[in-house]
């Protein structure tokens, strides 16, 4: 028996550990409370009251519920003032991820892992085309631009000591705004939307063995039924309507992030009455609406890059040129990179461009023309006050972004579509290989005139749409080459269209949401049909009763998506390996779809002596692979476990325990690449905005996350569950906070 004395001191060991262990808790606990406050809502933006700011007369911005700010000035130059500094309150960390993924100076701040972009950047001397934009510019221009910066900066400085936590994770500052970071995100913007020069580089490596006709078959750009005219836009007249007045839809589909790419805004002040989207770092509105229009854009897809097969020295430079021999000019930099030594950057640049990569034992160098040495206007501003169709086209006329289709609707019920961009004449080819640069036979003749380029005004139909699909018309009087999409989003929407009489904000939203792949349904129906006509493998049984009933949504929790996703995998790769007469063939372009769906269609002879025996071989190699990652019986499978989506903060997801919190998902997502809804392991609806000339709320929109950047405001991801329902947010709603700017004394 122990004592009582015993008992009553292990007692009190037990009770002082139990004190101790919660004491560290306690202690812990805080600490990250007061990490979290430090880091995490100390930087964040102050929305209410009023703070000095070198303004011409008060400032207001106003902010709804989900932190949408509307900024009311008497100037234009403190507008621009006041949305530089708002952007940077809620972006300041994206803007300068932009500006570095622009300039080529990633590895400065995160190491050597972006060693490779900041190469690419340079390569297509992306701050070099900055600078010479910059020496282009008009003076109202320069103006407009350099007011953004100084708001920025303005930001840079209050918070000084003080920035979101990705700097201090990272440990650096900002440095200080410029007009050129700014003309960089827009060129970043314009590369990311025109790289087209890697389809030529892809179609060459296929026709170094392969059979030539099959291959310019497979890279033909057009596709399938093409619906005029031209790319996930469209907008609808007052007689397709229920508020009886014009009706505008767009949800542009790129590569997704946290925060998303888009940040709204409203400005109104110095000629501006304008809502809507634009790119943190570029001021005014890219996609929106003003009083009078709105607009929509979606991405062209003209072929804007050739490469040019040169005669040049690698040693010297020296270079063949119409039977000259020419000096190129040498690009020598320092990629500064975290924690090690900068590291050389060496390029060539002939008269065609930077010579970026070898095409069998040839220079190539990138023509671009993003990289002309045409005058530069920022034509954003413009845009955004225009009243009516002319001005309208007017302002596109001069507008420097990468080619564009732009959906047009106004307050007086018209509607139109007009494609915008520099757009190369070529005579003697067509920019779908690399051709010889030596002879300057190939070189471009000039750009399309704008006045010759596809346009609508008004059409019988009363609706014009655009996704992606080739606009121009058979007939066009130039060479048209690009990367134009197969028309199954058009199609969809085309057909959906027509099938209601009267469309409403909310079930034009719900259309944006459509997940319905025309390409899958025609395919599984294929796949069906010769498993009927030969009734073997019996493997496939299983898989083939999931298609027979499947009605082509591509729903996360369904089976069929899957296996005729694998189905179309192999199928593209035994296509692709036909062509070009070896294994391992890589063919995976816009338009692919489109073609192989033809083929399938027509059987023509030379592919494959039995079609049917080639399908079937697809669906039973695609059921291997899905066996090796989703399990024998197909039945169980989940289109949604591989169609997974996560979307990841860039920094803070590599903490520990805690990174997740900062990410989107992971989640399981419907839709294709092939659907009216876009999604990706890479890319996703960037937003959705509808403009409803009726609606007096202004029209609604809604992003991935949310309008803020910072990870701890109530902001950064509050939109995630209604963009998942498509739900839309309007564009015009109470105020909940307001901040003045006031003039410093």
């Amino acid at each position: 028996m122990r004592a009582a004395g015993t008992d009553t001191i292990q007692g009190v060991r037990s009770n002082w550990l139990i004190k101790f262990i919660n004491s560290i808790i306690g202690i812990v606990a805080l600490s990250a409370a007061v990490a979290v406050w430090w880091f995490g809502w100390r930087p964040l933006p102050q929305t209410s009251g009023a703070v000095g700011a070198p303004v011409g007369a008060a400032v207001t911005v106003h902010r709804d519920a989900h932190g949408l700010p509307r900024i009311e000035a008497a100037t234009l130059e403190d507008l621009l003032f006041a949305q530089g500094y708002v952007t940077a309150q809620d972006r300041l960390w994206q803007m300068e991820s932009l500006r570095r993924a622009a300039s080529g100076t990633l590895a400065e701040v995160v190491g050597a892992g972006a060693l490779e972009l900041d190469r690419e950047t340079r390569g297509y001397r992306m701050a070099r085309i900055a600078e010479r934009q910059l020496a282009n510019l008009p003076a109202a221009d320069y103006a407009a631009l350099a007011a953004f910066a100084r708001g920025v900066n303005h930001y840079i400085r209050q918070q000084r000591g003080n920035y979101p936590v990705e700097f201090r994770l990272l440990g650096f500052d900002p440095r200080p705004w410029r007009v050129e970071d700014t003309l960089g995100i827009g060129l970043l913007m314009f590369r990311t939307l025109s790289s087209t020069g890697r389809m030529e580089l892809q179609k060459a490596a296929l026709l170094q063995k392969g059979d030539r006709e099959k291959v310019e078959y497979l890279f033909a750009t057009r596709g399938g039924v093409d619906i005029q005219p031209g790319s996930n836009a469209w907008a609808l007249a007052p007689s397709r309507t229920a508020s009886g007045k014009a009706l505008l839809a767009n949800d542009p589909h790129l590569q997704h992030g946290i925060p998303g790419i888009w940040y709204p805004v409203q400005l109104r002040g110095g000629g501006l009455a304008v809502r809507g989207v634009t790119i943190p770092g570029i001021p005014g509105v890219l996609v929106g609406r003003n009083e009078r229009i709105a607009w929509g854009i979606t991405n062209l897809a003209f072929d804007v890059q050739d490469y040019y097969l040169e005669q040049l020295d690698p040693a010297t430079g020296r270079y063949l040129y119409k039977g000259q021999v020419l000096q190129a000019d040498l690009d020598r930099e320092l990629i500064p990179v975290k924690g090690q030594a900068p590291v050389e950057f060496r390029q060539w640049v002939t008269g065609h461009g930077p010579v970026l990569t070898t095409v069998g034992n040839r220079q190539a160098a990138l023509r671009w023309t993003a990289a002309a040495a045409e005058p530069f206007v920022f034509a954003i501003l413009p845009l955004n006050r225009a009243r009516n169709w002319e001005e309208f086209r007017s302002a596109l006329a001069s507008f420097p972004a990468a080619p564009s289709n732009v959906i047009y609707a106004d307050v007086d019920g018209n509607i139109g579509l007009q494609t915008m961009g520099r757009l190369p004449i070529r005579r003697k080819h067509a920019g779908d290989v690399p051709v010889e640069g030596a002879t300057g036979e190939f070189e471009w003749e000039g750009y399309i005139p704008f006045a010759e380029m596809p346009s609508v005004y008004n059409p019988p139909s009363g609706r014009v749409l655009t996704a992606n699909q080739n606009p121009f018309p058979a007939n066009y009087p130039y060479l048209v080459s690009g990367n134009f999409s197969a028309p199954y989003r058009a199609r969809q929407i085309a057909d959906r269209i027509g099938a209601v009489p009267k469309w409403t904000a909310a079930s034009t939203i719900e259309l944006q949401a459509d997940v319905y792949s025309g390409l899958s349904h025609h395919l599984a129906g294929h796949v069906v049909a010769a498993w009927a006509r030969r009734g073997s493998p019996a493997n496939l049984a299983p898989a083939v009763a999931l298609l027979r009933e499947w009605n082509g949504q591509m729903m996360p929790e369904l089976a069929a998506p899957l296996v005729i996703t694998y189905t179309y995998q192999h199928l593209r790769r035994m296509i692709a390996e036909k062509a070009a007469g070896q294994s391992g063939a890589e063919y995976n372009i816009d338009i692919s779809s489109a073609h192989i769906e033809t083929l399938i269609e027509r059987k023509p002879p030379g592919w494959f002596p039995d079609w049917d025996a080639v399908l079937l071989r697809a669906c039973e190699e695609g059921l291997e692979e899905g066996q090796r990652t989703q399990g024998a019986d197909v039945r169980k499978w989940r289109y949604g476990i591989y169609n997974e989506l996560t979307v990841r903060h860039p920094v803070l997801e590599r903490l520990p325990w805690i990174g997740g919190y900062f990410n989107l998902g992971p989640y399981p997502a419907n839709g294709s690449t092939t659907t009216v809804k876009q999604t990706s392991a890479r890319l996703l609806p960037s937003m959705r905005m509808v403009v409803d000339f009726g609606d007096p709320a202004g029209g609604s929109y809604h992003l991935p996350a949310g309008v803020s950047g910072h990870p701890f405001s109530g902001h950064y991801k509050d939109q995630w569950r209604a963009y998942q329902s498509a739900e839309g947010f309007p564009l015009d709603s109470p105020a909940v906070s307001t901040l003045i700017l006031q003039p410093a004394p």
